[in-house]
């Protein structure tokens, strides 16, 4: 039985929440509308562009902090260990206690504890800044989509969901846009600064222009926090072994070994005493069927392609020696492009096009991956224009229909089942970015040790034209080197990072062809998974729909 917590306005049947802990769907004059829109933008730029200003300047920060590359690691890997475990209750306290308070406690504590890394400094305030961001990053994602959907009368509903959720990747491309300038007049701390100015305008706008009351309900359990208790651990080692298996080398530290076999033995004790109870935080045997095991597959899957562009394209820049400088023309491009696809996803929706809208979105994956294949190191950011854009409406289209998709597939079942699909979508689209990331990365590394190897064998000094390169490389020292044996060495080390530099290339091109690899095979997936449902559907269409003999039959039956 539903124990309501406050009393309930006598809200007109158009007003009503649809869910438990949403707010309610008044009149509002267009101005207020439009007010509401405003803040679902700041709320979800905020929740993400904290994190997103720190990894597009992770090597900067490293060296200002006096930070190794393991330490560094940490950063972004403490906001997605805390980010992915508070989606575990995000649903249930807005249930109970209301989405505002949830969000006014995270951006408080997300602006307090950021100033005060920016008097104390040091790695293990910026390791609690990142967590804390991660805890205040889940309330704003949420935040941002409840907002945007009072932007709209209710049969609007299904197009604010997708402009609400896909707000929060604007803030990749515009962490890159607005690093060079935030660190021109000084160093880390501007991006803190900045990160702190965000949190305290975001709380301000909350607390000015509340959500609408909704209905709050008793919904925790005390075996809610035992589950807690056991899968928030276990997701977050299983964090630590995607962020820190690449830079500690997978199988040189046993650490990481212990870590995972951890996350097992917690998620997995979590999952049964899920699975065994009356009324589970986590639906278990829903999770088991295949429509879900499809959709878990198909959602890790399409977060996993967007490495083509967070690892892929940025990587192979990097290893140019491209920074934030050079790519802040192409992430331009790419923000354009992020908002085309969230715009066209939202205009373009209906029941009817959310799988179109996924497959287009992994053909355009597909064939981004496939013009990126061939590159040289002669190509700069701007070689990389039209292939991003492409990475970017497809990001910006697919996240909306997802969403939608398991939202719709929950409520055939009841509102308990949206937790499911809360921490199913959060886990894949966490897991999937970072383990792309983390194979991608270890790939490409594989791929590169491979052509060092083979480009270095044909390295022989006796070759005429390898002697010549050599005599070549060593001649750019001549002015300023007078030991002709110490500037033949310089020459030699010189074409020794010039192989290097190629073979990086030629890894990258690989990883650009496994990319284009996966997203072809997904899509061959996604077509015969899509066709066969369709046929499914006329099939059982075709049973229940009266045959033409069955009006003579009646008749003559009561004849």
């Amino acid at each position: 039985m539903v124990q309501l917590l406050k009393p309930t306005p006598d809200w007109e049947e158009h007003e009503k929440p649809g869910l438990p802990g949403s707010p309610s769907m008044p009149y509002h004059t267009p101005a207020v509308r439009l007010a509401y829109a405003l803040v679902a933008l700041l709320v979800g730029i905020t929740g993400g562009l904290g994190n997103a200003l720190v990894s597009a300047n992770l090597p900067t920060i490293q060296g200002q902090l006096g930070l190794t590359p393991s330490e560094a690691t940490w950063l972004p890997a403490a906001y997605v260990m805390v980010n992915i475990t508070v989606n575990l209750l995000v649903f249930k306290f807005r249930q109970q206690y209301g989405m505002r308070l949830f969000a006014e406690i995270g951006l408080a504590l997300y602006a307090a504890v950021t100033v005060l890394h920016l008097l104390v400094g040091g790695f293990g305030m910026a390791v609690a800044v990142r967590a804390v961001s991660g805890f205040a990053g889940a309330a704003a994602t949420t935040l941002s989509m409840l907002y945007m959907l009072q932007a709209a009368p209710r049969a609007y509903t299904g197009k604010m969901v997708v402009l609400g959720v896909g707000i929060p990747q604007l803030a990749t491309p515009l962490a890159w846009l607005l690093s060079p300038t935030l660190l021109v007049y000084g160093q880390w701390h501007n991006l803190y600064l900045f990160e702190a100015g965000l949190a305290l305008c975001s709380l301000a706008a909350v607390v000015m222009l509340k959500l609408p009351p909704g209905m709050h309900i008793k919904v925790f359990e005390q075996r809610d926090f035992i589950t807690f208790a056991l899968m928030a651990p276990g997701a977050a080692m299983l964090v630590a072994v995607l962020a820190q298996g690449y830079s500690q080398w997978w199988f040189d530290e046993p650490w990481l070994a212990w870590l995972l076999i951890g996350a097992l033995v917690l998620l997995g004790a979590a999952l049964y005493l899920e699975h065994h109870r009356e009324n589970p935080l986590i639906q278990t045997r829903w999770l088991a069927t295949p429509t879900m095991l499809r959709f878990i597959v198909g959602a890790f899957l399409i977060r996993f392609l967007t490495s083509e562009q967070t690892f892929g394209a940025v990587g192979f820049l990097r290893a140019l020696g491209m920074g934030p400088d050079q790519m802040q023309p192409l992430f331009a491009v790419i923000l354009v492009g992020t908002v085309c696809g969230i715009a066209a996803s939202s205009i373009t929706f209906s029941p009817k096009t959310l799988i179109p809208q996924i497959i287009v979105a992994i053909v355009l994956f597909g064939v981004a991956a496939a013009i990126d294949y061939g590159r040289t190191s002669l190509d700069r950011p701007q070689d990389f224009y039209f292939s991003q854009f492409l990475v970017a409406v497809g990001g910006g289209m697919f996240l909306g229909p997802l969403v939608l998709l398991g939202i719709t597939q929950a409520l055939k079942f009841g509102a308990n089942y949206v937790i499911t699909f809360t921490v199913v979508l959060s886990m894949t689209q966490t897991l999937g970015a970072m383990t792309g990331s983390a194979l991608l990365s270890t790939y490409q590394l594989h791929r590169e040790q491979v052509y060092s190897t083979d480009l270095v064998s044909q390295l022989n000094p006796a070759d005429p034209l390898v002697a010549q390169r050599l005599q070549l490389q060593a001649g750019i020292y001549r002015g300023t080197i007078a030991d002709p044996v110490l500037r033949a060495a310089q020459g030699a080390s010189l074409l020794a990072q010039i192989t290097r530099r190629e073979a990086n290339v030629r890894a990258f091109n690989d990883v650009f062809a496994l990319s284009g690899v996966l997203a072809l095979l997904f899509l061959f997936w996604s077509l015969f998974v899509a066709v066969r449902a369709a046929l499914r559907d006329r099939r059982a269409a075709a049973a229940l729909s009266p045959t033409p003999a069955a009006p003579v039959a009646t008749a003559v039956n009561k004849a």
